[in-house]
């Protein structure tokens, strides 16, 4: 059999141990799967001790195949390795090594001994390949780790909260979610009609609400209105009654709450957009009344945060992964006009902008963007460029209405340019506060 050996290491800002236990903690493996390559898991045993298993199904060609591995080497603080037992590969060994530095850093080691499918004819034609897709995929965890571990660093002497989090299995809550728990904070998932899990709980992240990126018809505006105002005014209810009382309420809100404003800069103290009953107006008046539900947690002795969400950028859902399909066939382009401003945000910031919120005494209304927002002209052509694509053919703005209604124009259409002056002020540290780094970093590219 003939094999091949890659080594992918790096320093991180944590002791041995304190890296090695990351990794045992409950959302290592989400944290760790890169968005522009995400498997399903099957089935995964909550440990790393020898004779753990994983059995995830990943997509190679478009066909998915099962991939079984199992832990067969375990020392604590020190070392790990998984062997697979059953994939695509004719050998995969996979050790990770964890070497001091000293009290506060370590390096961390990966070495994967892997041997294609085809003995040497695979090597020949798939070695390369396979050796680039690694330097992609580690380059990318290690990136995430060392962020992880700082972010949580700068919090190290605050103690480990427990959280209870609304919309946890949904795309911001289940990166969300694990974020927190490989941190070592405990999260609960509250499930809609049942809060018994914000009893005695630190926090409440309150993510939930129903999809508004589809044609907005009668029934999809009456969830639009029930999963947000409806569900906030029960979850405030519930706190009320409840025999321990959280202390802190971050509350679901989006940017939509200003409006359609043209170039104008806006920032947390901007004047809201006008209501009204359709497109942008409407929700600007669906996000005021979101977030007039949350604030009446005050009244109960909370800290309420108000998170005004932007155009977050993942490859694993919303407006992002809905645009990969035309650029990448190289028939992507602007919107309408192109003139309208998207304040975006990478879903890691936006993970990291939540945490910071926890962890610091922040109030009021938080504008989650970035501190460059972009026309859509310019994102169409950072994103045509990011995936080596043209991106010339605009979408007119009659067809997008004629697709999606006034959805179109509240969120396509509608120019928002939101600057995160609350996040600024409390001194919270984007990873990519550029359009184009954070493409880059979700996207693999």
């Amino acid at each position: 059999m003939t094999t091949d050996t890659y080594v992918h290491e790096s320093e991180m800002p944590a002791s041995a141990a304190e890296a090695f236990f990351w990794h045992e903690r409950p959302g290592a493996f989400e944290r760790l799967n890169p968005p522009w390559d995400p498997v399903k898991v099957l089935q995964r045993d909550p440990s790393l001790a020898v004779g753990a298993k994983t059995v995830i199904q990943l997509n190679i060609a478009g066909v998915p195949v099962k991939w079984t591995a199992e832990h067969t080497a375990y020392e604590a603080g020190v070392m790990f390795r998984d062997e697979q037992t059953g994939g695509p590969f004719s050998k995969w060994v996979h050790t990770h090594r964890f070497v001091p530095v000293d009290e506060q850093r370590c390096r961390l080691v990966d070495e994967i001994e892997f041997a294609p499918p085809l003995g040497a004819l695979g090597q020949v034609f798939a070695g390369g390949p396979i050796r680039a897709q690694l330097a992609q995929m580690f380059g990318y965890r290690h990136a995430l780790l060392r962020a992880d571990l700082e972010r949580h660093r700068r919090f190290a002497s605050a103690p480990r909260q427990t959280i209870a989090v609304t919309g946890a299995s949904g795309l911001l809550g289940t990166a969300l979610s694990a974020f927190l728990t490989t941190g070592g904070h405990t999260v609960r998932a509250v499930k809609r009609g049942d809060f018994s899990a914000i009893d005695g709980a630190d926090a409440i992240v309150h993510l939930a609400g129903a999809p508004i990126g589809v044609r907005w018809t009668d029934r999809v505006r009456r969830a639009m209105v029930e999963s947000r105002v409806d569900y906030t005014r029960a979850l405030v209810a519930a706190i009320g009654a409840a025999t321990a009382r959280p202390r802190v309420l971050l509350g679901g809100s989006a940017i939509g709450i200003y409006g359609d404003r043209g170039d104008e800069e806006l920032d947390e103290s901007s004047a809201l957009g006008a209501r009204g009953e359709r497109g942008a107006a409407m929700l600007a008046g669906l996000c005021a009344d979101w977030e007039a539900e949350s604030l009446r947690a005050k009244e109960l002795g909370l800290r309420v945060a108000l998170l005004r969400t932007g155009v977050v950028l993942t490859p694993n859902g919303g407006a992002l992964s809905q645009l990969l399909g035309p650029f990448s066939a190289g028939i992507g382009g602007r919107a309408g006009s192109g003139r309208q401003w998207m304040s975006w945000i990478g879903l890691e910031d936006t993970i990291g902008a939540i945490h910071h919120a926890l962890m610091t005494d922040i109030d009021g209304p938080v504008n989650l963007t970035a501190e460059s927002p972009v026309t859509n002209r310019d994102f169409a052509r950072t994103l045509g460029h990011v995936l080596r694509r043209p991106s010339f053919m605009p979408a007119p703005t009659f067809a997008l209405e004629a697709m999606f209604g006034e959805m179109a124009e509240a969120t396509l259409l509608a120019s928002q340019r939101v600057l995160p002056r609350a996040l600024q002020s409390a001194r919270f540290e984007p990873l990519h506060p550029k359009l184009e780094d954070a493409l880059r970093f979700c996207l693999g590219r």
